[in-house]
């Protein structure tokens, strides 16, 4: 019993220095954070209500830890487009969750990449290349066909009895949109495809492990 006490004590002694020492660096004020949750518990169940009560006494830039993440939180106007528009550079970079750096999609994806000469050269392709008006307009006979092709899915489980996964369904179709804009092939050959459902099985997984992280 004692051994546990005073391993409780040793935790809350490191973690009360570890606070101090960060509180020492240049952040903006905020409230006070909870061993382990931080500030999670100031949030409650209407989030948007709560930051706007905090930002009435912490002001327009305030610092909350959600978990073991610091988080910037900005409820000002002019501060939002100074960071948005002035310094967006400086604030383009996110965290890199465990779940994108196992299969390295860090270093390859538009979405991920560190803004720099790669990230550039990958945007200007996909703004020249894949999405402007006139590659979007010249590509909207695919469309109108993944969308009559959705509709005669779901006329076929109507006709056998069969319930139909509207999830997976939108999933499937916005699949072979973006495959056929892009390679101009469907990646999934029907809606029964079991390696189109083990293939939406793992971008799911993925999400919820980076929100997790």
């Amino acid at each position: 019993m004692i051994s546990t006490w005073f391993i409780l004590l040793a935790f809350t002694l490191l973690w009360i220095r570890r606070n101090r020492n960060k509180a020492s660096q240049k952040l903006p004020p905020g409230p006070y954070p909870l061993p382990i949750i931080g500030n999670i518990h100031k949030l409650g169940k209407r989030p948007h209500i709560s930051l706007a009560s905090l930002a009435q006494v912490y002001g327009p830039i305030m610092r909350l830890k959600l978990g073991c993440m610091t988080t910037i939180v900005i409820s000002s106007s002019s501060t939002a487009r100074q960071v948005l528009r002035k310094q967006d550079v400086a604030f383009s970079n996110r965290p890199l969750p465990d779940a994108i750096r196992a299969l390295d999609h860090n270093k390859y994806s538009a979405v991920w990449l560190p803004v720099g000469n790669l990230w550039r050269s990958l945007r200007k392709i996909m703004s020249t290349n894949m999405f402007t008006p006139n590659k979007l307009d010249s590509n909207q006979h695919l469309r109108s066909q993944k969308v009559r092709d959705l509709i005669r899915y779901c006329e076929k489980c109507s006709q056998c009895g069969e319930a139909v996964d509207i999830g997976g369904a939108a999933f499937l179709t916005s699949l072979n949109l973006m495959s056929n804009t892009i390679f101009s092939k469907d990646m999934v050959d029907s809606y029964e495809d079991l390696e189109a459902k083990v293939f939406r099985d793992l971008v799911l997984d993925s999400n919820h492990e980076i929100g997790k992280a």
